[in-house]
């Protein structure tokens, strides 16, 4: 009987003691608590996250912005505006003018406008495109452009770049060059009908050099000389660059299509050209009427199709002012037409 209750004991007394080491084990006295908590306090702590690798430093200088291009759109647009200005003028104003003089003088008016246009035109690019549009002064450039040198830009490896109307917006220079010319040539050709068959042919060609050296040049470079958009880049720079302008686009003028350059000026000079010759020999006393309206009647639409050039290429750009250009040519000559037309009839 005793061993049987010594086994029962041992067993119950096994299995008390693996149900107390099952049990988790308890939470430490306060005493022993505060030690535990100081060496917790006391381990260092963690290393901070590595910071972000440093960005890279900002270059000292910026890199310099491209140079513009050219457009193709911009070029060959400015190519055909170009194209018509000539044929505004050759066949277009010849033959108005040829068609409103009596027959005998028709040939003489026909190789007066058109070698007045032909020779103006070499002028231009041998001195005149230098004195128009080159740094100077107020009323004249320079020679920087003596027979369009600097045109082709050796280290770039290309033709020189010519400004527009918009920053960072460029055309060859030597299509605007070309381009102007045609102005310069279709002002001399306006003058002729002003003393038709009334001047030999060797005085007109003398008096159009003279004319175009110190007028047309002078005034062009007055009226359109300016340093380009691209060189204001700060405001502490208008005025210096202003006073580098010519006299009239400092005074505030403003010429789109040479209202100034060409239609005043050679208004002007056909005024004194025929006043100074005279009448014609025969005036009042012979019949000077107009040989041939049909050839002037097709002169004058040459001009209207050539105004298309002329005033939309004017905006140097392939843009919506070269359109507005180009749609009040359309729209304001048809007006003319009309407005004439009533005119007649009610005369």
């Amino acid at each position: 009987m005793k061993k049987l209750l010594a086994s029962l004991t041992l067993g119950l007394s096994l299995l008390l003691g693996s149900t107390a080491m099952a049990q988790p084990p308890a939470a430490p006295a306060a005493s022993e608590a505060a030690p535990v908590a100081a060496m917790a306090e006391a381990k260092p702590a963690e290393a901070p996250a590595a910071a972000p690798a440093a960005a890279p430093a900002a270059p000292d200088v910026a890199e310099a912005a491209p140079a513009p291009v050219p457009n193709k759109g911009d070029t060959a647009w400015m190519m055909v505006s170009t194209l018509l200005v000539i044929l505004m003028t050759v066949p277009g104003l010849a033959l108005f003018y040829g068609g409103l003089v009596r027959s005998k003088n028709m040939l003489s008016v026909l190789m007066q406008v058109m070698v007045t246009f032909s020779l103006i035109v070499v002028l231009w690019f041998i001195y005149g495109y230098s004195l128009a549009f080159t740094e100077g002064n107020a009323f004249f450039g320079g020679f920087d452009r003596l027979f369009m040198a600097g045109v082709w830009d050796n280290a770039a490896g290309t033709f020189a770049n010519g400004a527009t109307f918009s920053k960072g917006v460029v055309i060859p220079e030597i299509v605007f060059a070309a381009f102007q010319a045609t102005f310069a040539g279709i002002t001399g050709a306006l003058i002729v009908g002003a003393f038709a068959e009334r001047m030999k042919f060797s005085a007109v060609l003398m008096f159009m050099a003279l004319w175009f050296t110190f007028s047309y040049a002078p005034i062009a470079h007055m009226v359109w000389f300016w340093m380009g958009p691209d060189a204001y880049t700060a405001a502490d720079l208008v005025d210096g660059l202003n006073a580098k302008a010519g006299y009239l686009w400092q005074s505030g003028a403003l010429d789109f299509a040479g209202g100034t350059v060409v239609h005043i000026n050679a208004a002007v000079a056909g005024l004194i050209g025929a006043y100074m010759v005279g009448k014609r020999i025969g005036y009042g006393k012979e019949s000077m009427a107009p040989h041939n309206l049909t050839l002037t009647m097709v002169g004058a639409s040459l001009l209207w199709v050539g105004w298309f050039g002329f005033n939309a290429g004017s905006a140097l750009e392939a843009n919506g002012f070269a359109a507005l250009a180009f749609i009040n040519t359309f729209g304001a000559t048809a007006a003319a037409v009309l407005a004439w037309c009533i005119g007649e009839t009610l005369m």
